[in-house]
């Protein structure tokens, strides 16, 4: 349990710093696949989507990242449902590949225009 809690705190100090030379210095993390072929990944607009979670804006938190934003709030309400029914909810295979083929779909659609609004648009 001490250890969880070490991990947190790390975890937390670790997203302030972070946090703070973005919102200072305007430092961020590049995606390599975004910058080695133009496309964008399924993990592209995540840096973005958690700041703007921390600003409440949960709107354009999901525009950057729809799929991960969704994915959050799912394992958070489970987190929250096994927290209530003291019960750990255990996923099989299935769900693990149906998973997979999901996040694979989605980072080929967010590049095809059509579904352009997949990609991480920043929204005024």
């Amino acid at each position: 349990m001490k250890k969880k809690i070490l991990n947190i705190i790390i975890l937390i100090i670790g997203i302030n710093i972070f946090y703070f030379l973005n919102q200072k210095f305007k430092i961020s993390i590049p995606c390599p696949f975004h910058k080695l072929t133009n496309l964008y990944c399924p993990g592209c607009g995540i840096t973005r989507m958690f700041i703007a979670i921390i600003h409440l804006n949960f709107y354009q938190a999901f525009r950057y990242n729809p799929l991960v934003f969704i994915l959050l709030i799912s394992y958070l309400l489970i987190k929250f449902i096994e927290l209530i029914t003291k019960k750990k909810i255990i996923f099989n295979n299935r769900i693990t590949y149906t998973l997979l083929i999901i996040v694979i779909l989605f980072g080929v659609l967010r590049n095809i225009p059509y579904f352009d609004i997949l990609a991480p648009n920043i929204v005024g």
